[in-house]
C-alpha cells in the first residue's frame, strides 16, 4: 500500500524505518537523512522541535536496520538496489603471508630439542609424581 493511501493512524502504527523503506520503494531514488525524516515529520505532524529531537535516533535506527544502505553521497537506498563490492588490498595480503611464514620457521637445533624431548621415556607421568617433593614456603617455616 502507498503511502498516498494510509490514512495517519496507519501511517502512526509504523515505525520509522517501515515508513523510510515506504518513502524509498515509492521514490525509486536515494535521499538523505534530514530529507526523508523531514518527510515523515510531515506525515506524522511533528513540530520544528521534535524533528530536532528526534533525528539522531532516527539516524541510528537506519544505521542498524540491514535493509538500508547508506551510499557515498551520504544518501540512504534499499539495501536490495545495490551490490556489494568487496575490496581487497593485495599489499595488507602479501604482508599477513610473509608474517605467517616467518612464525613456522623453526631453527633446527629447537627442532632437535623437541624431539628429543618426545622421544625420552623418562617423561612418563606416574614416574613423574614419584620425584614430586614438597618445599614450605617461607611464610609456613616461620610460624
Amino acid at each position: 500500500m502507498k503511502l498516498s493511501q494510509m490514512s495517519k493512524e496507519e501511517i502512526e502504527l509504523l515505525s520509522y524505518t517501515d515508513l523510510t523503506y515506504l518513502l524509498l520503494t515509492e521514490r525509486h531514488k536515494s535521499m538523505n537523512t534530514p530529507t526523508i525524516f523531514r518527510e515523515i515529520s510531515n506525515l506524522l505532524g511533528f513540530t520544528e522541535e521534535e524533528y530536532s529531537s528526534k533525528i539522531g535516533d532516527y539516524y541510528t535506527s537506519l544505521t542498524i536496520d540491514k535493509r538500508f544502505v547508506l551510499l557515498e553521497n551520504n544518501e540512504w537506498d534499499i539495501r536490495d538496489r545495490h551490490s556489494i563490492e568487496l575490496v581487497v588490498d593485495e599489499e595488507e595480503e602479501e604482508v599477513e603471508e610473509t608474517e605467517e611464514e616467518e612464525e613456522e620457521i623453526i631453527p633446527e637445533e629447537v627442532e632437535e630439542d623437541i624431539d628429543t624431548i618426545h622421544d625420552d621415556e623418562s617423561l612418563d607421568e606416574d614416574n613423574d609424581l614419584e620425584n614430586l617433593s614438597i618445599i614450605p614456603d617461607d611464610d609456613d617455616e616461620e610460624e
